[in-house]
């Protein structure tokens, strides 16, 4: 049975494995042989070890219920052999003592099925075809959850409602009383009833939500009332949601009614503290409600599996925006040219489509610049004399393809933190990629390799610390952030009682949201000592943060580098690729005003030098070129041109409409509008592996 985790923690699940079966053959052999003590004392180590792996350990559960030993199994087990040890017992008339504790122990267990019957019933009704954020959805009569144990938790409800039961029988057999079984199985029995009875509450009409057809007709009629005309569409997996966050923003600000579609249930929560409210359709059949809607355009900031399922909707344009630009190959594929337009920072994108004659026209690619890019504050020149020169380490993660070129933390990776850490002028701020490690296990050993190197050069290292006062006022900072974040969820909450509790968001809260964020990023970095260290993997502190702190950033070929132009400052790439400096330079333009150091990191203290004394500095004035090569022009506003782009893009859908409405047969009804809910062969597309949507070729 395979063991997830580094080595400590597999040992721990190992020795919990072993400890479990230990009881139960301590159990039988103290079952068979009459051997009370033994067989009490494996019984209830076995009931607690459950309980608390349940707590500590559900990984290991979860390979347990894989082969067949889930929960329900092994209490029964420990039931049965509890009953054995009682027919072992002298004291104990098998037949008119123990009978009736045999029956009560199969009604309880009877009760648990029942319950957890229920329970699924319930959990469908309040699945609904759609999820919202930051809309009012009242009228589907949300209400909140029933308990976790009793709707979402059948293990831990059969052990936790067991304990009196198993309790009981256990001093029934050290005592041989058997009304102290009787008792445990009575409150045991009482406690699983008046659960099921409560749980089935929820399927009463006071708190059944509405149904699917219900839930479909208020979709149209909240559409028709909101009236979208530009949306962002994203599907991706649970470390992707940065992907769509890094937009958020920008499409607050556009011209229009704004929105997000989602596609997966836990993206809902994943999405960062937005005014723009949020819809998430997970079947591809109702996600067609959007046709007869009034958006005119969709942004999408990835692609994806289920994005060709959206792109089949006609009145609606479509432009791939990407979540960030880099030289490698990923941010020019082939899926692009499925859009109608393809967004990019500046020339260089354009170019970079053009060579690489995939089939998206020129015509068709739009330069808007980086909105996001706002924040960047531009450089000032070599920082003090005197004070530490703050690096920032950002390298990509490993890629898909196994291109030992996409990411340095393998190869060049220690040594450049090492060059780094030895020169005592140096603040080093080390920022992984978040994927790193997903796909090439030396990358994530390298990572942690490379981690545990900063933490022993940052305890080496001493100096005044800021006072009281700052570190009091980062409390004050997060606190305030917390509130303005945080959704107060109690822990059985589920889907639809958040439905209802991130209805209308507060009047100006995402502005809110930025400026406490601000000021909890100002606060975070006054915390520490300008000497010190870090390892910045704090979901908070984005990397743009990490940038207004820096004064040289070494990364590899990514959208990182693109993004970090913005500013002007001095900046490396690390060449793992194997090729010559000239070829690197050629084949990356990102890299062409950029220091290119080596695997073996030699380049790095000539690097500092130049930092810390720009008139050493070669790459000025082509940091500044390669800047509006990259990201298109200062002026006007990216985001000035990228709402342009939207705007314009929006006046197109209007003209396809136009179009489409023209060719229809006067006397004959289109086959979609508004509020339809037939979608012919559509309703056949919605079963796939896992639960996904694939598009059927028409």
């Amino acid at each position: 049975m395979p063991f997830a985790g580094p080595i400590p923690h597999r040992v721990k699940q190992l020795s919990a494995l072993l400890a479990m079966f230990a009881a139960f053959t301590a159990q039988l052999v103290g079952a068979l042989l009459a051997h009370v003590p033994l067989f009490v004392a494996a019984a209830a180590a076995g009931l607690a070890l459950d309980l608390y792996l349940r707590h500590r350990q559900p990984v290991l559960l979860s390979m347990l219920s894989r082969v067949r030993f889930d929960v329900t199994v092994r209490q029964l087990l420990r039931d049965m052999l509890i009953l054995l040890g009682l027919l072992h017992i002298d004291e104990i008339q098998p037949l008119h003592e123990q009978a009736p504790l045999t029956v009560a122990l199969l009604f309880l267990y009877a009760l648990h099925f029942l319950c957890q019957g229920i329970a699924v019933m319930v959990r469908r009704s309040r699945t609904l075809p759609v999820v919202t954020r930051n809309i009012d959805a009242s009228a589907l009569r949300l209400c909140a959850a029933p308990p976790r144990i009793l709707a979402r938790r059948p293990g831990h409800r059969l052990l936790t409602f067991s304990v009196p039961a198993t309790t009981g029988m256990l001093v029934t057999a050290v005592t041989g009383d058997v009304s102290a079984g009787a008792a445990g199985l009575g409150v045991s029995l009482a406690l699983m009833a008046a659960g099921t009875v409560h749980l089935a509450t929820w399927l009463l009409p006071g708190k059944r939500p509405a149904n699917k057809e219900q839930t479909l007709e208020w979709l149209d009629a909240w559409l028709a009332d909101y009236q979208p005309t530009v949306a962002m569409y994203f599907s991706g997996g649970t470390s992707s949601a940065y992907q769509a966050n890094m937009w958020l923003s920008t499409l607050s600000a556009l011209d229009g009614k704004p929105l997000i579609v989602l596609r997966e249930r836990f993206m809902v929560q994943k999405i960062q503290a937005t005014d723009v409210p949020i819809i998430c359709i997970p079947r591809v059949a109702h996600m067609f409600a959007l046709e007869g809607s009034t958006l005119k355009m969709m942004l999408h900031p990835a692609n994806s599996g289920k994005t060709s399922q959206v792109l089949r909707i006609p009145s609606i344009k479509h432009a791939f925006t990407n979540h960030g630009e880099s030289d490698k190959l990923s941010s020019c594929n082939p899926y692009a040219k499925a859009y109608d337009e393809v967004w990019v920072a500046g020339p260089a994108a354009r170019e970079r489509y053009r060579q690489a004659a995939i089939g998206v026209d020129d015509k068709d690619v739009v330069e808007v610049g980086r909105p996001q890019l706002a924040p960047l504050r531009p450089w000032t020149g070599a920082a003090p004399e005197g004070t530490y020169t703050t690096v920032l380490y950002a390298p990509t993660w490993e890629g898909w393809d196994g291109n030992p070129g996409n990411t340095s933390v393998v190869l060049a990776g220690e040594n450049l933190v090492r060059a780094l850490l030895d020169d005592e002028g140096v603040r080093l701020l080390y920022k992984p990629h978040p994927m790193t490690g997903s796909v090439d296990p030396e990358a994530g050993a390298a990572d942690r390799r490379i981690r545990a190197m900063i933490r022993e050069a940052a305890a080496g290292r001493s100096g005044p610390r800021p006072d009281l006062e700052t570190v009091a006022e980062l409390a004050r900072r997060k606190a305030e952030l917390d509130r303005l974040t945080s959704s107060d969820f109690r822990t059985g909450a589920d889907e639809l009682e958040r439905m209802m509790l991130q209805g209308t968001p507060e009047d100006d809260r995402a502005a809110l949201v930025a400026a406490a964020t601000e000021a909890w990023e100002e606060a975070y970095w006054a915390s520490f000592p300008a000497w010190e260290h870090q390892i910045v993997v704090t979901p908070r502190l984005g990397i743009y943060s990490c940038f207004n702190q820096s004064d040289l950033l070494i990364s590899d070929v990514s959208s990182v580098v693109s993004d970090y132009l913005h500013s002007e400052k001095p900046y490396a790439v690390a060449n793992t690729s194997g090729m010559t400096e000239e070829d690197f330079r050629a084949s990356f333009p990102t890299v062409r005003a950029a220091a290119v150091l080596t695997p073996d990191a030699s380049g790095v203290p000539e690097l500092l030098e130049s930092v810390r004394h720009p008139e050493k500095d070669l790459w000025k004035e082509a940091r500044a070129e390669l800047k509006a090569h990259l990201l298109g022009p200062s002026d006007p506003p990216s985001l000035v041109r990228f709402n342009a782009a939207a705007v314009a893009l929006c006046a197109e859908a209007d003209e396809r409409r136009a179009l489409m409405t023209a060719h229809l047969v006067p006397g004959i009804p289109s086959q979609r509008g508004p509020g339809s809910r037939e979608t012919g062969s559509f309703e056949d597309r919605e079963s796939g592996p896992n639960g996904s949507q694939e598009p059927v070729t028409a």
